[in-house]
């Protein structure tokens, strides 16, 4: 760094000049990023770092993806969505049959008004409700109700491939149309950029089948938008009743992109009852932002409550979403576990919060349990994870690493009691920036049936011993303390 201020010194007044430039526009935004209330503290550090000890860099890097910008035009339309939405007979819980809120019990409750205050679905009743763990299956009945479809398929995805299982899910929404059913595609721009230009997606078009990119990313798009924030959701709503949601992509477990990491292992739920209508609503959502078609109409209708249906609710975060969403709800879940608590998920890098928050709950007594993949499809991410891992050793946290492939599932058990089902990593990316989803069941029943492939992890899964974890190499310990640093930034 010397050297390249000695090079520009050489330059005169010139190079003075840029020097003095650059350093007003870094304690601007060192200021900015000091006088911002949404930004957690350790983020705050991170970006002050990187400004301060990259010049030039650092600037660049904060201008790009420093601040959440969704976008003049999107925030607009944001605005006016929420509005059309925010109406009683939109949502699920505008139907007395299907309100719930006297059906849980007093911790239950606690979890469900902080649930429904972040993203504003009440929790529901008469919801039918399956749990899924192997792909080929999710593939298979999608692929059945989607041949089923009378009225509309509307599929919301970060990651579709042209594979077996992307072409199975095409072809279908192939035939859906040829029947005269509607039938609406919104991918992630980055995460589906092969999809989007693949022959797969030109046949789907031809068809009738309507597809978008949502979140369009380039260059001219940096300068307005913050173009890292990404749909990271993962929703099918067939014939507005039944619905499809979790961790999986469409895409085969092998995982053409990736396939050294294969098998992905994931979680996914159908439902059918009004939880589905909730998550109807997040699709109508993102279709208007990217595609800017209103889909209110189609939200006034109603949906049945299933008997002998169990009570759910949809749990959506992002950043047009309240800050910290995701990250509320996780610690809540934390604080409501009075024996047990199981969470799943293929990135490990919370807040530091979060992490005291798991520590505090096993030294208080609760079996608190972490799987992860022992191997991680991104090796800095693997690093900063296994950087978090002392503090809850220490505090009698069970930690396992998964060896069956990259467990992808994003699940939490709370008692036994409560489940969580959702696309949200226990990331910083998850929390704060991308667009997520998920489900949260208040049965015993179905929380089993999850605590129950969570322990199908555990068996393919090594503990981490905190005796043999404190003796790893000073290199190791380098390499995850360096990584852990840029956690706020990653």
């Amino acid at each position: 760094m010397l050297d390249a201020l000695k090079q520009i010194s050489e330059y005169g007044l010139v190079g003075e000049l840029l020097l003095l430039g650059d350093f007003l526009v870094r304690l601007t935004l060192v200021i900015w990023v000091l006088s911002q209330k949404r930004r957690s503290p350790e983020s705050r550090i991170g970006w002050i770092l990187l400004l301060l000890g990259l010049p030039f860099v650092g600037t660049v890097v904060f201008l790009l993806v420093g601040e959440t910008r969704l976008g003049r035009i999107r925030i607009e339309r944001h605005r006016r969505i929420r509005e059309a939405l925010d109406r009683p007979e939109i949502h699920a819980d505008g139907d007395t049959e299907a309100r719930a809120h006297g059906e849980l019990d007093r911790s239950s409750s606690h979890l469900a008004r902080l649930a429904e205050q972040i993203s504003g679905g009440a929790p529901v009743r008469g919801n039918a409700i399956e749990l899924f763990g192997d792909t080929s299956e999710v593939i298979q009945r999608m692929e059945m109700d989607i041949d089923a479809a009378k009225i509309h398929c509307h599929l919301l995805f970060y990651i579709w491939l042209d594979d077996t299982a992307g072409t199975r899910i095409g072809d279908a929404l192939i035939r859906a149309v040829s029947r005269g059913v509607t039938c609406r595609v919104l991918v992630d721009a980055v995460g589906s950029k092969l999809f989007l230009k693949s022959t797969l997606c030109e046949r789907m078009k031809k068809a009738g089948v309507q597809v978008k990119p949502a979140l369009p990313a380039n260059a001219i798009r940096a300068i307005f938008a913050r173009i890292d924030l990404r749909n990271h959701r993962k929703i099918a709503v067939i014939d507005h009743g039944l619905a499809w949601t979790g961790s999986q992509n469409l895409a085969e477990a092998d995982f053409a992109l990736k396939p050294k990491f294969a098998p992905w292992v994931d979680c996914v739920v159908r439902v059918v009852g009004p939880v589905a209508k909730e998550l109807h609503i997040l699709f109508a959502e993102g279709w208007f932002l990217d595609a800017g078609e209103s889909l209110v109409d189609e939200l006034l209708q109603p949906v049945k409550t299933q008997e002998s249906g169990v009570v759910a609710q949809v749990v959506a975060s992002g950043p047009n979403f309240r800050n910290h969403a995701a990250t509320q709800l996780i610690q809540s879940c934390i604080h409501e576990a009075d024996e047990e608590l199981v969470l799943t998920t293929p990135y490990f890098v919370p807040d530091s919060a979060t992490i005291v928050n798991l520590a505090t709950a096993a030294r208080r007594g609760i079996k608190v349990t972490i799987v992860l993949p022992r191997r991680n499809d991104s090796r800095l991410v693997g690093l900063a994870s296994r950087s978090n891992y002392a503090p809850l050793l220490e505090a009698g946290v069970r930690i396992l690493e998964f060896e069956g492939g990259l467990l992808h599932a994003k699940t939490i058990t709370v008692d036994r009691r409560v489940a969580l089902v959702t696309s949200c990593n226990l990331d910083r990316r998850s929390f704060e920036l991308n667009f997520e989803a998920g489900v949260l069941v208040f049965d015993r029943d179905f929380a089993a049936n999850l605590r129950f492939l969570q322990q199908s992890y555990f068996d393919r899964s090594v503990l981490v011993d905190p005796s043999a974890w404190s003796e790893r190499s000073t290199r190791t310990r380098l390499l995850e303390n360096a990584a852990g640093l840029l956690s706020p930034l990653l």
